[in-house]
């Protein structure tokens, strides 16, 4: 007996939570997220074996990509919040499944047709089909985005309603799905492109994403039904509320006999302005995506939790990840294949250690300090990369420049070469520089000492049990301390600064892209980490002094205070 109600047998505990609405939005997050993950990874390989081996198309795919996501992160989430969630829901989830089946399908065509393609129009229609192809997968990665801001940024919430801890658990379990599923997908797309043909790899992913939005779609309304809440949304009740007076209003007019002149007048000057603001302007329509875009900005400035916000965008301004970064780093210090893979392993271990480290920290210090212990952790760890960039092994050395260190690679010399030799060689085999896209050595370099880079990937495994509970932390952060009926629009631009920090980071790899001065890109990943943390300890240091101040000044505590900021 608990509470006076007789404790519910075990079988039936199990039952009720494979029923429960929380466990249909796991099944629909696994879902979604394994199907994104199989294409990101597919369509990468895909645009480099359609372009010859060359590594253009995909430059340009995420250039386009992050762009896009730049640029209309407000504006999507700005459409998710003025809209009901079961439509936004749905209409994401369709957009996005449909544009990758469509994308597909035309990678298949290109795949089976390439040749005809490439004698007909002189080339232009293939080159078409590539325009089609990026297209199409931009368009499906902003439905993604908007399905990401609607389910784990907004549904997530509701579900969880005023439970803290529920919502810490749904967090991180959404989080562990995402690891698990980050290593998982690509594998299996692997080695069906691998033992299959491309051309497969494309008819099982358009067809995974056929059957999975069904199913998706299924989850989604019965995840609706089961939560009540979700069909009340905050920026319905003003417009319902208006409708209503409006009502009245028309009633009161009706059981009048005989309105007077003025009232009449009143009345058709009134519905003159609703119309006026009901049919704006050419113009107007056309400045608004600019307006919501400068809105959106502005209201995240405005928001308690900015400097948190700022400090998880700032995480992405790094080298200190298991991207094509850094593993082609490793492979330049001796790393084969195998040892690549039992780190990616032993990192997304790390990862779920940290979601699992989150939901502990935090029923034990409380959210904020979590945050703080994360952050103080990641960069402890971080320490080992930098010390990794002067241990022996280290190839660090910032007197060789980019293009000198390409011309000795391609001439097959370790020798430093003169200034007149380089000033010839500007000159004569430039052209032959730029025409090669990539240089991939078949043997693996002989490194004197590992020391070096196995500190360098101690640090990165080890700070991502930091990295993802901090993450949780702001994730929490925001969905507690912002209005709900600006969620959509404040994570929109959460989405465009991450976005941006990222692509500083692959601008700063361009400028600096020879492996001697990898470790210079060490030292400005792990500064911007500090930078990023410092914002987040000031925004904590805040906080705290000002719940100290309401303490000791009990009559200036009021109701309006968001309770979600306690420690």
């Amino acid at each position: 007996m608990e509470n006076g109600k007789p404790k519910k047998p075990c079988c039936e505990t199990v039952r009720d939570f494979f029923a429960s609405a929380k466990f249909l939005i796991y099944l629909g997050h696994a879902l979604s997220t394994w199907g994104d993950r199989m294409w990101n990874f597919a369509v990468a390989v895909f645009l480099v074996e359609l372009y010859g081996d060359n590594l253009l198309l995909t430059a340009v795919y995420g250039l386009v990509v992050a762009g896009s996501v730049l640029l209309l992160g407000a504006i999507i989430g700005d459409w998710v919040d003025k809209n009901p969630r079961l439509k936004v829901a749905q209409t994401s989830l369709l957009v996005q499944n449909c544009s990758v089946i469509l994308c597909g399908i035309l990678l298949m065509v290109v795949f089976q047709f390439k040749e005809q393609l490439d004698t007909l129009y002189n080339g232009w229609l293939l080159t078409s089909c590539y325009v089609m192809v990026i297209t199409i997968a931009n368009i499906a990665n902003l439905a993604s985005t908007a399905m990401s801001i609607t389910i784990q940024r907004d549904w997530v919430v509701v579900v969880a309603g005023d439970d803290r801890s529920s919502l810490a658990d749904m967090n991180a379990t959404v989080r562990i799905i995402d690891q698990l599923t980050n290593i998982l997908a690509p594998m299996l797309v692997g080695q069906i492109m691998a033992f299959g043909s491309h051309f497969m790899g494309c008819g099982f992913i358009a067809g995974w994403n056929l059957c999975s939005m069904c199913l998706e779609y299924f989850l989604l309304w019965k995840v609706y039904q089961k939560t009540p809440a979700l069909a009340i949304k905050a920026g319905q009740k003003v417009t319902d509320s208006q409708e209503l007076k409006q009502l009245n209003i028309q009633k009161e007019l009706e059981l009048t006999d005989g309105p007077v002149e003025g009232s009449q007048l009143m009345n058709e000057s009134a519905v003159v302005k609703s119309d006026k603001e009901e049919n704006p302007g050419c113009c107007y329509q056309m400045s608004e995506p600019v307006r919501t875009f400068r809105d959106g900005w502005v209201a995240y400035y405005n928001q308690n939790i900015f400097f948190a916000g700022m400090s998880l965008a700032f995480l992405y301004m790094t080298v200190l990840g298991f991207d094509c970064i850094t593993t082609g780093y490793a492979y330049t210090q001796g790393l084969n294949g195998s040892i690549l893979s039992l780190l990616m392993g032993a990192s997304a271990v790390a990862g779920i250690c940290g979601t699992v480290a989150f939901t502990w920290v935090r029923k034990k210090c409380g959210l904020i300090r979590t945050g703080f212990i994360a952050g103080m952790a990641q960069l402890s760890c971080l320490m080992l990369c930098v010390a990794s960039v002067f241990a022996p092994g280290s190839p660090f050395d910032l007197s060789v420049s980019p293009f000198q260190s390409m011309v000795r690679h391609l001439l097959g010399d370790q020798a430093p070469l003169p200034e007149a030799t380089m000033a010839s060689l500007i000159t004569t085999e430039a052209p032959a520089v730029l025409n090669i896209s990539t240089m991939i050595s078949e043997e693996v370099p002989h490194i004197e000492s590992y020391l070096s880079v196995s500190l360098l990937f101690a640090g990165v495994i080890a700070a991502r049990v930091g990295l993802w509970s901090f993450d949780l932390t702001v994730t929490q952060l925001i969905q507690e301390n912002v209005a709900e009926a600006e969620r959509g629009v404040i994570n929109g631009v959460q989405n465009s600064m991450n976005y941006l920090l990222d692509l500083l980071h692959f601008v700063m790899v361009i400028l600096a892209p020879n492996q001697e001065a990898f470790g210079l890109l060490v030292i400005i990943s792990v500064s911007f980490v500090a930078m990023g943390h410092m914002m987040y300890f000031r925004f904590a240091f805040q906080n705290l002094r000002s719940r100290l101040f309401m303490c000791c000044s009990p009559e200036q505590k009021t109701d309006a205070d968001p309770p979600s900021l306690a420690v």
